[in-house]
């Protein structure tokens, strides 16, 4: 008999992990159910999940981008990477994955501190009358953008409005997010251009010397700008669990890891789902071909078959195979850039900030999919 979850239930909104947990040890496969929207099949296990992920039966299809309510003229600029499977996908990946290695990662370290160092002197100015200041707003948000900025050469009098632009995108729906699609489009598209006369040492004008289309490179951007806001809930994220684990912050203060960060409280409570190419038996499931499948990272990255003593944070546990980037020929392409992000806005913000403190406790926002605070006030001490 299938399990099923309600997506809605409020039990499961406020505490995603106790409630995927349950359901990972009543079955490898579920069904979460959402009223108004049908229902999806959803692998909780660690080895069942990584294995889905890798599994060529499944792709992301074009559903996903297909529903977003945007002018018709941005539609084809949609389509990215991730809704791309075979040969054009690995074209694709080949081209753009040297911008975004590990060893390219690394070098950006001293300019990422730089723009967090930026973002830190301005905290004390944006504080409050009461000394407090949300680090969410002013520290995890911009942070993501501007680095974003970075790697498509946007000018410094333009990133204003790039950053209003990510906040709309970071939220993920509503009137300013539909807004901020075409408005996205259009800067990528002035991005492109500029770079084709006026080349920089960003990752865009590297591309430009590609075989990419400039409809491929406004793709590009749009998926930068799409994908790249993962650090903003990572790190807000990641701020009260060390808080509340002090032995675990000196801890992170000495290795640096953001490895259990990202199993911790990764803010992805569920992968982009899949469809199924053909009728496919999973786990002792059928899943029938254009069914919708996810994995649940919030169950995965705590199977006790994959990791011991699950539910305890431990900066230095290993090995750590989470499956917080995915896994398979859709593994996050900026995972190196997003842990080196992190790791240096963490860093900087503890180094600076010692007695940093929580101001206050805030409820999450109830939302199956993602683990995120509305805001993140602090004492900076």
């Amino acid at each position: 008999m299938t399990v099923e979850i309600q997506l809605g239930d409020p039990d499961l909104l406020r505490d995603p992990f106790t409630g995927y947990a349950h359901a990972r040890e009543q079955a490898p496969v579920v069904a979460l159910v959402a009223p108004g929207f049908g229902t999806m099949w959803a692998v909780t296990r660690h080895a069942e999940a990584r294995a889905f992920l890798a599994d060529p039966r499944f792709t992301l299809g074009d559903e996903s981008f297909q529903r977003l309510d945007v002018p018709a003229h941005c539609r084809p600029y949609l389509r990215t990477m991730q809704h791309i499977d075979g040969a054009e996908h690995a074209r694709l990946r080949r081209m753009v994955t040297p911008g975004f290695s590990a060893r390219t990662a690394a070098a950006s370290r001293p300019r990422l501190r730089e723009i967090v160092d930026d973002l830190l002197d301005g905290l004390e100015r944006a504080a409050d009358q009461d000394g407090t200041v949300d680090l969410l707003r002013h520290f995890a948000t911009p942070l993501p953008m501007e680095v974003i900025c970075e790697l498509v050469g946007v000018p410094a009098e333009d990133r204003p409005q790039w950053h209003v632009y990510g906040r709309a995108v970071a939220a993920g729906h509503g009137a300013a997010f539909k807004e901020a699609i075409p408005a996205v489009i259009e800067g990528a598209q002035a991005a492109v251009a500029r770079r084709r006369t006026s080349p920089g040492p960003d990752v865009l004008s590297r591309l430009v010397t590609e075989d990419l289309t400039d409809a491929e490179l406004v793709t590009f951007v749009w998926h930068l700008v799409l994908a790249g806001q993962t650090p903003t809930n990572l790190i807000a994220n990641a701020i009260p669990t060390l808080l509340d684990h002090r032995d675990q912050l000196t801890a992170f203060r000495d290795t640096r890891s953001v490895e259990e960060l990202l199993r911790w409280c990764g803010p992805q409570l569920l992968t982009i789902p899949r469809q199924a190419g053909e009728d496919v038996e999973l786990c002792g499931e059928l899943i029938k071909k254009g069914e919708p499948v996810t994995a649940v990272l919030a169950a995965a990255n705590r199977d006790p078959r994959a990791f011991a003593d699950p539910d305890r944070f431990d900066v230095d546990r290993a090995p750590n195979n989470h499956l917080s980037f995915a896994h398979g020929a859709h593994f996050c392409l900026g995972a190196p850039l997003a842990r080196v992000q992190t790791e240096v806005a963490l860093t900087a913000l503890f180094d600076r900030y010692p007695d940093l403190r929580l101001a206050d406790r805030t409820e999450r926002i109830p939302d199956p999919a993602t683990w995120r605070l509305p805001t993140l006030r602090v004492s900076l001490g």
